[in-house]
């Protein structure tokens, strides 16, 4: 008996490879929303991070938003100095005023410092050797050589010595005031083993008579500056011995921290038109 073969009709499966760039194009826009998502809640401490990111790369320290910030601050501060113009001139009207009551306490001092110097002068009989003028820039001490040192010496005398104690025990009442002690000689020329000229004299005389000065505790010897000019600030001829005599002195100058800008320049340009009559150099 014939076996019939029977013929199972298959089924027709369709093609499914689609799915597969379709599970991808699913999965980037499932991306992009959580991107997008992402974007719309701002995380403060991501900013933070992205802001000093872009510091350091672009801006050298300041960021983007901080730059934003600093314009408009100045600019708020530029309007406000321009809405109240009057803030800025009381603030300059309080220095200048603040100003003009340090120089007149300052100046008070110094006329107090002179009284007690001139007064010590009188007591002792040494108006011929010792004299204070207070100028706008300072209150000199003139001493002339002949009361500090012997001829063509630099050591102090004894009671020279006495006279430095003393004009320091004066001082000592100012000690946050810059002094200069400087030396000056004539134009007489000296050669010695131990003073080649007369800077060297000067310096050393300068020099020694500030070493007295700063044995005096109360003293801060960076404030203190010793200087030789030798010949070359004379105050009177060297033609006559009246003259040189004058030109050789140790002035101690205690120099004023308040000045007036305008009568200094007028100070100073008078000391150079006396320098030029008088043929000193500078």
């Amino acid at each position: 008996m014939s076996r019939k073969h029977r013929h199972e009709e298959h089924e027709e499966h369709a093609d499914e490879s689609w799915l597969l760039p379709y599970s991808d194009l699913m999965t980037l826009l499932l991306a992009l929303f959580i991107v997008l998502f992402a974007a719309s809640a701002v995380n403060t401490s991501k900013l933070e991070a992205l802001q000093d990111a872009f510091t350091s790369a672009f801006t050298s320290g300041i960021g983007i938003l901080d730059q934003s910030a600093s314009m408009q601050s100045k600019s708020e501060l530029s309007k406000h100095a321009k809405d109240n113009p009057g803030e800025a001139g009381i603030k300059t009207e309080t220095d200048e005023h603040q100003k003009e009551k340090l120089m007149q306490q300052e100046q008070e001092n110094l006329e107090k410092l002179k009284k007690s110097l001139d007064q010590y002068i009188d007591k002792n009989g040494l108006s011929s050797q010792l004299e204070t003028q207070l100028n706008q820039s300072q209150l000199m001490i003139t001493i002339s050589d002949t009361a500090l040192f012997a001829s063509g010496s630099a050591d102090v005398k004894p009671d020279a010595q006495k006279l430095a104690v003393a004009i320091g025990q004066m001082l000592q009442g100012y000690p946050d005031y810059e002094i200069i002690v400087s030396g000056h000689t004539d134009n007489e020329p000296i050669s010695t083993a131990q003073y080649a000229s007369n800077w060297e004299l000067s310096s050393k005389r300068a020099i020694n008579f500030m070493k007295i000065l700063l044995q005096n505790p109360a003293f801060d010897p960076k404030l203190f500056s010793a200087i030789g000019y030798g010949e070359y600030r004379p105050v009177d001829t060297n033609a006559t011995a009246a003259g040189r005599a004058n030109n050789r002195r140790v002035e101690v100058s205690i120099l004023r921290k308040y000045t007036d800008s305008g009568a200094e320049n007028t100070v100073l340009n008078a000391i150079a038109a006396e320098g030029k009559s008088d043929g000193s150099n500078p």
